[in-house]
């Protein structure tokens, strides 16, 4: 075995024993099955032992043969596997240390008075009169999907992104997603990969609450999101390049911050401007009714609000508040209603997803800044696909963002 293919397999043995200790760990496998049965059959590995691992394997890859980008991929996921074996193992480390070293991003609290500016933003955008809270319950009360339409609704909305994502990203013919409801997650939605091309999408009944479940849950999670991305990856980096590094994916790493970011911008890639209505005539024949123009520019201004999620967890790990009192600034800020706030706080606490609100919000800020800064003659869904057929990294994409943004020099006016 070569040191790149020694490098590797380290890596995912790594990965699926970090998957044994913590469950939930490990986002996708679709490797060798005789490695996964041979970490399932070890005893559970002991945390700081699966630290020094890590450090041992970040030790070694300065000298594997592989190419630059593989090593520095790989370099960045194993510091992040360590971090979390190191926390695993009682390690006192510090939320934001944590963040920067999961995801190569640095994080702050955001200005409740940009907050404030969109709350006024949003009051002129809803009908009626009094107070903004209650308008923006009662417009959630217009547009909320029953849990018993919930699947079926998702399910006509993704058949429809397909028709219009396979010739346009050159999706494998074998491809599919699966979509099943549950009850009772911490989570909206959540993209299970099996390899061979093939999703489940698992929807929280009550993720139909939220104004942007459609078609933002389809495109974030299926078509062009994680699935495609999966999908992609596979066919061209897994099977045509041979970086099996790829056939895994774990939580709290760089890859994830990437991958969400993507995901947050697929509806804008692959449908553009007027989705809203799109979805709206789309979901008629399902008896769904979504006010889908407003939604379309609600969402565009309570997108703005979404760094407030990243503050929650800043609070809570960072600062010291107490989940009551973070529930409230939720409430208040994201406008969201108490249960929804106290959901939120759920995942914050959740010790696997304390740091994720960072991969939406930063990761949806990187992406965003990246697509933006593309040459004038690039079409917005060609830049898109880079990042569903290559792998970066978050110091990647903020490098070229400067690159880019010095070459087209000053903006007139």
């Amino acid at each position: 075995m070569s040191s790149a293919e020694q490098v590797v397999a380290d890596y995912l043995t790594l990965g699926l024993r970090m998957g044994r200790l913590v469950d939930g760990y490990v986002d996708c496998w679709f490797g060798d099955p005789a490695l996964a049965a041979r970490v399932a059959a070890e005893p559970a590995g002991d945390p700081a032992t699966l630290a020094r691992q890590a450090g041992e394997l970040l030790a070694r890859l300065p000298d594997a043969d592989l190419h630059a980008d593989r090593r520095r991929f790989l370099t960045a996921q194993v510091r992040a596997v360590r971090c979390a074996a190191r926390r695993a193992a009682g390690e006192p480390i510090g939320f934001l240390d944590e963040v920067r070293t999961y995801f190569d991003v640095e994080i702050g609290l955001g200005d409740p008075q940009r907050y404030a500016a969109v709350h006024d933003a949003i009051g002129a955008l809803l009908p009626g009169s009094g107070p903004l809270m209650r308008r923006v319950e009662e417009f959630y009360a217009r547009n909320v999907v029953p849990p018993h339409r919930l699947g079926p609704a998702v399910r006509a909305v993704a058949d429809a992104l397909r028709q219009r994502a396979r010739p346009l990203l050159g999706l494998p013919a074998a491809e599919q997603v699966e979509i099943e409801v549950v009850r009772d997650r911490p989570w909206n939605a959540f993209n299970r990969y099996h390899g061979g091309f093939r999703s489940t999408v698992t929807l929280n009944e009550t993720a139909g609450r939220t104004i942007a479940v459609l078609p933002l849950m389809a495109t974030h999670e299926a078509y062009p999101g994680h699935h495609v991305e999966h999908c992609l990856k596979e066919a061209g980096l897994v099977r045509q390049r041979g970086w099996d590094e790829h056939r895994i994916a774990l939580v709290n790493t760089p890859q994830c911050l990437v991958a969400e970011g993507t995901a947050e911008h697929g509806a804008t890639a692959l449908i553009g401007p007027g989705w809203g209505r799109w979805t709206s005539e789309l979901l008629a024949d399902q008896g769904v009714t979504v006010d889908g123009e407003l939604v379309e520019q609600l969402v565009a201004l309570v997108n703005q609000l979404m760094p407030a999620r990243q503050d929650a967890a800043i609070l809570l790990h960072d600062r010291g508040v107490p989940p009551d009192d973070v529930v409230a600034y939720l409430h208040r800020w994201l406008l969201l209603p108490r249960d929804r706030a106290e959901q939120i706080v759920t995942f914050l606490v959740d010790p696997l997803w304390r740091a994720y609100s960072t991969t939406y919000v930063e990761g949806a800020r990187l992406v965003g800044s990246w697509l933006a800064a593309r040459p004038a003659e690039l079409p917005l869904l060609e830049r898109y696909r880079t990042l569903l057929v290559e792998q970066a990294l978050p110091g990647q994409l903020h490098d070229d963002v400067v690159a880019e943004t010095v070459a087209a020099g000053p903006a007139s006016g």
